[in-house]
């Protein structure tokens, strides 16, 4: 069925790409989830349960996901990534999302709306260890950056869908149209082929070169890139266990870079805000409805997804990640100013949309920069037998820093200030931007074993680090 979609191999490449990251969309209506049903949970007149909701709940249900997702990371990565293909482990992922569908649906106590969000984790934990890696083996190194941010496009464009439908219809229609989506992104799997440096692993080398003919209508080509996986393998054959992955320097110096970024990536207080989007804008009880914010900060955010699949290939990743992070910045710094005004009571006038234009200040940066490129520096930092527990490890300590400021941004909040809460989260993309300044090294245009060897030391003109 593929073989029809175009003999371009470009866009059968992008069509293969596009098809697998289906699944981020429903990602991405879980991740926006919590902002408009918190607030139907929190109205005594909305809410499914008996009762409305306590904060403390409020807060569990926004961050236990991210709890389970630690654990799933652990397990995926030193016992099942590299057992299974890339496709059946994905499939096979999406099905805890049906079974929160109908939690969702049916919830009558907040203990099934946690365990639903609880597997939503464990489901989103596997999705976004193996898509990167299996977009990075299906692109071409020269669309690999571009293919690489189609993640967050769908995850963003999941985000819009739920913010746009949630806060104007009632919580039973939005958790069936929410279970109807996950029925219809998971279906298209069926059809793709597996990842071919998957194959090839685990010894299915015949099909892993038809895959490869397949991606790049030509068989030489695809005989080159088989070479390419032969040379890594010979050049890691020290590295045959994942004891021996984890004591080689190469290693440790690729997961060290990419664990910094998923800290910073987290710090900058992105997801923080997102989570709780309804209800920052709600708090600042300015003359913007939140509802219509919502909207548009989740559009900007999928227009600022599409700006990084156009330009990635043409400016590099380092750039791009060092503009953002000071537009990020300055979006931080705003919203501290505002909340710091509105304490002294003097938020009136222009001041009134001060928190939106910071809103969509911060959005934009961090999806068009940190948001969507840490996914591809995270597969391509690290090389063929060590990606998959790369990876899975760099996605166990993000999570954790995912739910670290989730759970306790509230009451971080609430203790300080929301003012001095956002001016540190300023700062904090200030010293994200130094470190990918001087320690990132740019990977656009380079094949693996080019990304490799500048991590080694032997093309350092590429890279300060």
């Amino acid at each position: 069925m593929l073989n029809k979609i175009c003999s371009n191999p470009i866009i059968r490449q992008y069509a293969v790409v596009i098809t697998v990251n289906l699944s981020v969309l429903c990602s991405g209506i879980g991740l926006a989830w919590p902002s408009p049903v918190l607030v139907k949970l929190n109205n005594a007149t909305e809410t499914v349960l008996p009762r409305v909701i306590t904060a403390v709940e409020g807060s569990w249900i926004v961050s236990i996901g991210f709890l389970t997702g630690i654990v799933a990371n652990l397990i995926i990565g030193t016992v099942l990534i590299d057992r299974f293909g890339r496709k059946p482990f994905l499939i096979f992922m999406c099905l805890p999302k049906f079974v929160t569908g109908f939690l969702y649906i049916y919830a009558t106590e907040v203990w099934m709306l946690l365990l639903g969000r609880a597997l939503v984790g464990i489901a989103d934990a596997g999705i976004f260890t193996i898509l990167p890696m299996y977009a990075s083996e299906i692109a071409s190194k020269e669309i690999r950056g571009s293919m690489g941010t189609i993640l967050q496009i769908m995850c963003s464009f999941g985000v819009v869908t739920m913010l746009s439908m949630g806060p104007f219809i009632s919580y039973t229609t939005l958790n069936m149209i929410y279970t109807g989506f996950i029925i219809c992104t998971t279906l298209p799997l069926l059809i793709l082929p597996d990842g071919p440096y998957s194959l090839y692993s685990r010894g299915h080398k015949a099909e892993a070169l038809k895959v490869l003919t397949f991606l790049r209508c030509s068989e030489t080509q695809a005989k080159e890139e088989l070479a390419e996986f032969e040379k890594a393998d010979e050049m890691n054959t020290e590295c045959v266990s994942k004891k021996d992955i984890i004591k080689n320097r190469l290693f440790l110096k690729s997961l060290t870079l990419v664990l910094i970024l998923g800290l910073g990536s987290q710090f900058v207080g992105f997801n923080a805000v997102s989570f709780y989007l309804q209800t920052v804008l709600e708090s600042t009880q300015t003359s913007v409805k939140p509802e219509v914010a919502s909207v548009t900060i989740g559009l900007i955010q999928l227009f600022a997804s599409f700006c990084t699949t156009l330009v990635t290939d043409r400016f590099g990743r380092k750039s791009i990640l060092s503009v953002t992070c000071v537009g990020m910045g300055l979006g931080m710094l705003g919203l501290g100013l505002f909340f710091k005004l509105k304490e002294n009571g003097a938020v009136d006038g222009f001041m009134n949309y001060v928190p939106l234009i910071s809103l969509i200040l911060v959005v934009f940066c961090y999806s068009a920069g940190i948001g969507s490129l840490m996914w591809v520096l995270n597969a391509e930092l690290f090389d063929g037998p060590s990606r998959g527990l790369g990876m899975s490890i760099s996605l166990i300590a993000t999570t954790l820093f995912v739910f670290l400021t989730t759970k306790y941004f509230a009451i971080v909040s609430l203790l300080i200030g929301p003012a001095v809460t956002y001016w540190i989260f300023s700062v904090n993309c200030i010293l994200l931007c130094v470190f990918i300044m001087f320690c990132i090294p740019e990977t656009k245009g380079k094949s693996f074993a080019e990304i490799q060897d500048i991590l080694r030391g032997k093309k350092c003109e590429d890279t300060k680090c």
